[in-house]
């Protein structure tokens, strides 16, 4: 797909998690409005293959996990791109559920919260002074509508719900450095982590959905880039769901009512 917006000739960005879903079209987007994408993934093998096919990308293997990683992940952008512009925290981990919460381990709590808040707080530390340094600098944290509402996983709902609390108070701040922090809270993605789950998706589109289907990684990327352009100059601090209207609308809730109704007249 082709954009006729240019809106980040000349930026450098880095993008966390950027080999896949999410991730990739960010990448692709913010490459094919110009500007020059750094992948910084766990998945090395992948990031490479993904930077490949991306003109203007480039791929580090990068764990937000470690600090280290994340500093030589966010120098290197810095000296091939000569600017860091734009910071989009994407790397994803979410585990599954106990059965019952007693028997949930620290190891995978603690993973999810280390991915997901800790690791974008690491990537914002290193890359703050290059960012303020730009002088049109934004960060994009990626979170979920399950920092909003019960849609299960309790260690990610609960990383995505401190994502957004950081996103706030970073916002804060960073605005007298020229920096710009907001958040975009998804719904449903068709990613990988559903592959092979089609009539999933499709059924989950139809009825939970107000827009009757589940979203796209692009719908995510368009965003991504709104948010990180100087058409968004005078937003910072807050938090776009990109959701389907899945959390504004109760379509659940009207038709209780009716069938309720129907069954007491009959």
């Amino acid at each position: 797909m082709t954009y006729g917006l240019r809106r980040f000739e000349g930026y450098g960005a880095l993008v966390t998690g950027g080999a896949r879903g999410i991730g990739e079209a960010v990448t692709r987007r913010l490459a094919a409005e110009g500007a020059r994408v750094l992948i910084a993934d766990l998945d090395e093998e992948a990031g490479r293959r993904t930077a490949e096919d991306i003109e203007g990308a480039e791929s580090i293997r990068c764990d937000v996990t470690d600090r280290a990683q994340v500093e030589a992940a966010v120098a290197y952008a810095a000296e091939r791109f000569g600017t860091l512009d734009v910071l989009v925290n994407n790397a994803f981990a979410c585990s599954e559920d106990a059965p019952l919460l007693e028997d949930q381990s620290d190891e995978l709590w603690n993973r999810d919260l280390d991915v997901v808040l800790t690791g974008a707080f690491r990537c914002a530390r290193a890359a703050m002074p290059l960012l303020a340094r730009s002088g049109r600098g934004a960060v994009v944290n990626i979170g979920s509508v399950n920092a909003e509402a019960d849609f299960g996983n309790h260690a990610y709902s609960a990383a995505k719900a401190g994502l957004a609390s950081f996103t706030r108070t970073l916002a804060g701040d960073a605005a007298a450095r020229g920096v710009r922090v907001n958040q975009i809270n998804p719904g449903t993605i068709r990613t990988s982590a559903w592959a092979g789950k089609d009539p999933v998706l499709e059924a989950l589109g139809r009825g939970a959905y107000p827009l009757g289907r589940v979203g796209e990684p692009e719908d995510i990327a368009g965003a991504v880039a709104f948010l990180a352009s100087a058409d968004a100059g005078w937003i910072t601090g807050a938090t776009l769901r990109v959701d389907g209207g899945l959390l504004a609308v109760n379509r659940h809730f009207p038709a209780l009512i009716a069938a309720a109704e129907s069954g007491a007249g009959g």
